[in-house]
């Protein structure tokens, strides 16, 4: 066998393995828990530590990067097909 062919597909195979599993995550699960707030939708100020609304979400959770990108395109697409 050549050993570049070798070489490029142990290096392509997991990236395309890695890139089709978070794709299938992004389509089943969209949303994933806000790390700022921990999911509560709260958090606190720094000096005083009163409640307030977590600003980077919505209830909690946050929609995926992949997910947003998909969005995007989608958005674009449906828009050019007008």
């Amino acid at each position: 066998m050549n050993p570049l062919l070798t070489l490029a597909s142990a290096v392509i195979l997991p990236a395309l393995l890695i890139t089709l599993g978070y794709a299938g995550l992004c389509w089943i699960s969209p949303f994933k828990t806000c790390r700022r707030c921990g999911g509560t939708g709260h958090t606190t100020t720094r000096f005083l530590h009163r409640p307030r609304a977590c600003r980077r979400c919505d209830r909690g959770m946050r929609l995926r990067t992949g997910r947003r990108v998909f969005n995007v395109f989608h958005r674009i697409r449906s828009e050019a097909t007008r």
